[in-house]
């Protein structure tokens, strides 16, 4: 199942994510970093989701973010 965001619902989910879960941002994309080394968008977000109890929203928009900023960082 996938659901697509558009990058406007994507912004307004990672505005939301440090009143949501309670940790900013950059704290879930470190856990992201640093956590078991997946290769399929899925596999990540099915991790977060069980491993800190994320909705499929947030975990999603973490995942997400977290792709955008590494892609980001390879082209820069």
């Amino acid at each position: 199942m996938s659901v697509e965001f558009s990058e406007q619902t994507h912004r307004n989910m990672i505005d939301r994510i440090p009143l949501t879960t309670g940790r900013d941002l950059s704290d879930w994309l470190r856990t992201v970093d640093e956590g078991p080394s997946l290769v399929r968008f899925e596999e990540k977000l099915s991790w977060l989701r069980g491993a800190y109890e994320l909705s499929y929203g947030q975990a999603k928009a973490i995942i997400h973010e977290h792709g955008l900023r590494r892609a980001a960082r390879r082209l820069g």
